[in-house]
């Protein structure tokens, strides 16, 4: 079900049942899913009590322009159908999990005679997958066990029946070595063959007990016949399969199968620790890191862990075992905080691990953080700075033959990229292909401005070019009376000379330095943003052009569509009936045609 429109009242008019909620912005983007044991009540908290929301929720109800919802039976339908629209979407105000690895599978074929072999890629339709695996490790220690275990082929060979009685195949190497027992050339039938399979399905879903009585079974009905090689054979695989097991932590034999979370927290981030349970044994192990978005709760993290996880790994495990209790129960599983006994042991070992992530996390931040500093005082250096240029703006402008006069500035924060301090400039008083006057015109707005908003300067401003460039943009710091405030240099591109005002000479940097690395760094991503800006304004200016030479068109019309698509792309891939509704439908056709006619 949908809401039609959105207002801030519309929350009265929702239901008081279960169900999921989406926000959109004004881009009609979905921005975030919510579940509730009740709509109404939960999405008008969002707009009831803004003085009881953290800023960044105060931030998002900013954004919302459309409610959507569904109406589910329970609220672990709710959250079930949340988990899986977050993990399809992935809104931006949704917690962050991650964890974007594509894990590997065994497939279990579905054609005569199954293959078992590893893949990366889920196609329902080819067989029975199992896994995934935390590791590429633990899956080939099990696939190596099941090929020792057992005679399953590796051939990729299709064993139609109809082609093995015509006798198309011949045996390889790996019937003569004991690896095979021959199914291409009718040497083992379909039967005896999907006895094997069935034990090996066994131990790819954990139960390791059904295959050693199997084996077991054989030896004993081997040794009764004095069949006495026959019984070592299959003591030797019950041995292989004993220590197989042997490897992997047993807890309990008492401890069945369960999932156990213990979870950490930061200011930004917690981390999760998830252990899978399988008769006793821990069969997968995995640490995860959550990104808050909103504050939310070790609760509310802890919740989107367990549905996420459980759902990646395709744990059927109703029993959980945490170092956190939940607000509310989940239907279907039952989570409990163990105190004594081997379930703690459990959750003590999966919070060892949470910790040492979060341990590991800080100081890798930690050491990238020094570096920052190292590189930024490394600089400071370099260019006889009196102080560490941690804020640093960079200069550039693009024009072809004075066509479109445009130019960017960037900035840098502790050496990287904020991008929310960019800017981009039309050059407004520069007539013709005048790089200098346009450089003088951009540096002088831009440090005009931020003085009249009593703002920081920043501590380096780089300009992308020679003497020339640099010169036109001392000359704007000059007029604003702040020429020897702020360190500048230019940076030519050819041999990477740095530039200081007044100095014949240019300054050589070491190639390999990682302070020059980083002057180029900020150099090419002005220069980049700079090409994109005039990229842009070309395109638009010539599709406007073109709009506007359509009969029935002009410019009011163009701008009506810009300012509703926000790009000239979705205007071309908009339907004739969405365009129908911003400019009526006889202009829609007009413009359909128009782009049907250019394509061609």
């Amino acid at each position: 079900m949908q809401s039609p429109s959105y207002s801030p009242e519309e929350y009265q008019k929702l239901p008081d049942v279960p169900g999921v909620y989406k926000y959109y912005n004004e881009e009609d983007k979905l921005i975030y899913v919510g579940k509730a044991k009740s709509l109404k009540k939960r999405v008008a908290s969002y707009f009831v009590k803004s003085t009881g929301l953290n800023l960044k929720t105060r931030r998002m109800v900013k954004e919302i322009r459309r409610i959507e919802f569904t109406i589910v039976n329970s609220e672990f339908d709710a959250l079930l159908l949340e988990n899986n629209l977050i993990k399809k979407n992935q809104p931006r105000y949704n917690i962050l999990l991650k964890d974007d690895k594509t894990y590997p599978y065994l497939l279990l074929t579905k054609e005569h005679f199954p293959q078992l072999y590893p893949t990366r890629k889920l196609i329902p339709s080819r067989g029975t997958y199992f896994g995934p695996f935390a590791s590429v490790k633990a899956m080939n220690n099990i696939l190596e066990l099941i090929r020792s275990l057992f005679t399953i082929r590796t051939c990729k060979l299709d064993l139609n029946p109809y082609k093995i009685a015509e006798q198309k195949y011949k045996v390889c190497l790996e019937y003569h070595i004991g690896n095979c027992l021959g199914p291409c050339e009718g040497l083992q039938g379909e039967p005896d063959y999907l006895k094997d399979i069935d034990q090996a399905k066994h131990i790819l879903k954990g139960n390791l007990g059904i295959p050693k009585a199997y084996f077991k079974s054989k030896m004993q009905e081997a040794a009764e016949d004095l069949a006495f090689e026959k019984a070592q054979r299959f003591k030797d695989k019950l041995d292989l399969l004993e220590k197989y097991q042997a490897k992997s932590l047993v807890t309990n034999p008492h401890v069945t199968d369960l999932d156990v979370f213990a979870i950490v927290s930061a200011d930004k981030f917690a981390f999760v620790n998830y252990l899978n349970i399988k008769n006793g044994a821990i069969n997968i192990t995995k640490t995860v890191e959550l990104k808050k978005k909103l504050d939310e709760t070790e609760q509310e993290l802890l919740l989107t862990a367990i549905f996420r996880l459980k759902d990646q790994f395709q744990s059927d495990a109703k029993e959980i075992l945490s170092n956190i209790d939940l607000d509310d129960p989940i239907e279907g599983l039952h989570l409990t905080v163990p105190k004594i006994g081997d379930k703690r042991k459990l959750v003590e070992l999966a919070l060892k691990n949470a910790m040492y992530y979060k341990k590991e996390k800080a100081l890798l931040s930690g050491k990238a953080k020094e570096k920052k500093n190292r590189v930024i005082l490394q600089l400071q250096k370099d260019l006889s700075l009196k102080e560490a240029p941690d804020h640093i703006e960079c200069f550039d402008n693009s024009n072809i033959q004075g066509a479109y006069p445009v130019a960017s500035m960037v900035c840098f924060m502790d050496g990287k990229p904020a991008k929310k301090e960019y800017r981009h400039f039309h050059v407004k008083t520069v007539e013709g292909p005048d790089d200098f006057a346009s450089m003088t015109e951009i540096v002088g707005r831009r440090y005009k401005r931020l003085l009249k908003e009593n703002k920081p300067l920043p501590k380096l401003i780089v300009i992308d070019g020679g003497k020339g460039q640099l010169s036109a943009a001392v000359e704007a710091l000059k007029s604003l009376d702040i020429y020897g405030q702020v360190p500048i240099i230019g940076i030519a591109k050819k041999l990477e000379e740095i530039y200081f005002p007044g100095d014949s000479f240019p300054l050589h940097i070491d190639k390999k330095s990682e302070s020059l690395r980083l002057i180029q760094r900020v150099r090419d991503e002005a220069h980049r943003f700079a090409i994109t800006f005039h990229r842009d304004i070309r395109s638009k200016d010539s599709f406007k052009t073109a709009l506007d030479t359509i009969e029935g068109i002009g410019p009011s019309t163009s701008n009506k569509l810009l300012k509703h698509y926000k790009s000239l792309k979705k205007i071309r891939e908009a339907s004739e009936e969405d365009l129908a509704q911003i400019i009526g439908k006889d202009k829609a056709s007009r413009i359909i045609n128009f782009i049907k006619q250019e394509s061609r």
